[in-house]
């Protein structure tokens, strides 16, 4: 009988250049190579914030492919940042890019309208928190609302309320 199989570890002196690959994979669109070199990385270096944030945005590529699988394990890794910035702009871009992994499969509009506008909530947050020249907070609530508009979104109606009998 075979024994059971262990995961590897990476060198220390490996780190740099694995975040390098996980980066080059991530571009290939292979977003699942790219969080599998990332989690080697967390494995020997476990506060290092650029395999935590390769490993976000790696799994939020995953999103509307994955059955939903990435979505907590994004949220769960955007929590362990250790910035405050950093934990307003990825949450932000963890919603955001959930409403558009549900608007590309077509499910309900008014839910990627809700996603969208709660990325621009967090945005805003980390907009607040930016440091000097730092406008990706704002590209981004600017693409959410482009979208909004583009693809015509609107909350939800939720109707009339009916009182209880």
């Amino acid at each position: 009988m075979d024994e059971p199989l262990e995961i590897k570890s990476i060198t220390e002196s490996g780190v740099e250049e694995a975040l390098h690959k996980a980066d080059h994979y991530r571009l290939l669109n292979e977003p699942e190579q790219a969080e599998s070199i990332c989690l080697d990385v967390l494995a020997v270096r476990p506060d290092e914030a650029k395999a935590t944030v390769t490993l976000i945005l790696a799994l939020t590529d995953q999103f509307g492919r994955d059955g939903g699988r990435a979505i907590p394990a994004a949220k769960k890794r955007v929590d362990e940042l250790k910035d405050e910035f950093a934990r307003c702009y990825y949450t932000g871009l963890v919603c955001e890019r959930q409403a558009r992994a549900q608007l590309h499969r077509g499910l309900a509009r008014n839910f990627a309208y809700e996603g969208f506008r709660e990325a621009m909530g967090w945005y805003e947050k980390a907009e607040g928190l930016r440091g000097p020249g730092n406008d990706d907070p704002v590209l981004r609530w600017n693409s959410c609302l482009r979208t909004i508009r583009r693809e015509r979104l609107q909350p939800r109606d939720d109707g009339p309320e009916h009182a209880l009998e």
